[in-house]
């Protein structure tokens, strides 16, 4: 692409009808979240018009899948009673190449990038369709948001150990052995060397 200059780009507008989500409600909320969208300020006008509504749309893509995952995670945790049902699917995005020599003729490259739709929804939803969570039972991925059953506590307990006489049946020296005859060879080595005393002679 040495020889192109880049153009502009024309992204696939989110349109309400398209909202690839079964069941929508006639009125809901609608937060379209990109990679520069500051989620103090979605979050704070989302809380307070989900007061007055039933059900709420997060949808986001590329850079801003994320946050509108973040958002609705946030939103969940105010309101522990909603069913959520979540799609994923693919936006359009055509970046046009100007050439900067005469023989070349302009290019269109067409990209698709991931995009998600969330919703969250005071009554009760499909719970035979796909992407569908109960209220309180998984985050956006699924994973349980219940706290883990921890089980018996294995402080305090030694693991066992494997006896001298095992070692030796594998064809293993225990290091505790190991370390006896090595000790034991030193002691006869500087014994041996020590030289005698004039009253032992």
């Amino acid at each position: 692409m040495d020889n192109y200059k880049k153009g502009k780009n024309i992204e696939e507008p989110f349109e309400r009808d398209k909202i690839p989500l079964p069941g929508l409600p006639a009125q809901f909320i609608w937060m379209q979240v990109n990679g520069g969208t500051k989620m103090r300020n979605v979050l704070d006008y989302a809380l307070k018009a989900f007061k007055d509504e039933r059900a709420i749309v997060w949808s986001g893509s590329g850079a801003g899948v994320g946050k509108a995952i973040s958002c609705a995670e946030i939103m969940k945790r105010r309101n522990k009673e909603v069913h959520q049902i979540n799609k994923i699917c693919f936006r359009k995005i055509e970046e046009f190449w100007e050439p900067q020599l005469e023989d070349l003729d302009p290019l269109v490259v067409v990209r698709e990038i991931p995009t998600i739709h969330i919703l969250l929804s005071k009554d009760t939803l499909n719970t035979e369709e796909p992407g569908y969570q109960a209220p309180g039972s998984c985050d956006v991925f699924g994973v349980s948001n219940q706290p883990r059953r921890s089980g018996p506590s294995n402080r305090g307990v030694r693991p066992s150990r494997v006896s001298s006489e095992q070692f030796s049946a594998l064809g293993l020296r225990s290091r505790a052995r190991h370390n006896k005859q090595r000790s034991g060879t030193g002691s006869d080595r500087t014994n041996s060397n020590r030289p005698a005393n004039k009253g032992d002679s």
